[in-house]
């Protein structure tokens, strides 16, 4: 054999060990992307997500439509102050209410939330500082 037809089979060689390379290595890809449903493994995630839509349809459908109040108080106090009177400034908030039947609307009484002292707070910030650290 020439020294040409040497350098050619060694060129041939190598493209096709080239191929054959680029081939195994997308399969390889391919086969670690699509390793669960080749083998027909179901996702957990799938599933949990799944389950929890589920849950979701099931709360909405037995709970009733939340009616929503929205009071505007538009009317102003056209007067002039030149009294020295003092100015009332009027604050409206809208909330939210769900519907409730009449025997949950019997039996719900009103809660005040109690408000944080400072060092209710700085206990409070002090134990959640404690088991951020103990986690660690």
């Amino acid at each position: 054999m020439s020294e040409e037809t040497k350098e050619g089979m060694s060129t041939l060689k190598k493209t096709i060990l080239g191929v054959v390379t680029t081939a195994v290595t997308g399969a390889g890809v391919y086969l670690t992307t699509n390793i669960n449903k080749i083998f027909g493994v179901e996702d957990e995630t799938d599933a949990k997500v799944e389950q929890l839509i589920e849950t979701q349809q099931a709360q909405q459908a037995n709970q009733p439509a939340p009616i929503v109040l929205n009071i505007d108080n538009s009317s102003q106090n056209n007067s002039s102050n030149s009294g020295g009177g003092t100015n009332t400034i009027i604050k409206e908030t809208i909330r939210e209410v769900p519907a409730q039947s009449p025997t949950q609307a019997q039996a719900a009484t009103p809660v005040e939330e109690k408000k944080e002292t400072p060092a209710e707070r700085m206990a409070r910030l002090k134990k959640q500082k404690e088991e951020q650290n103990a986690g660690k």
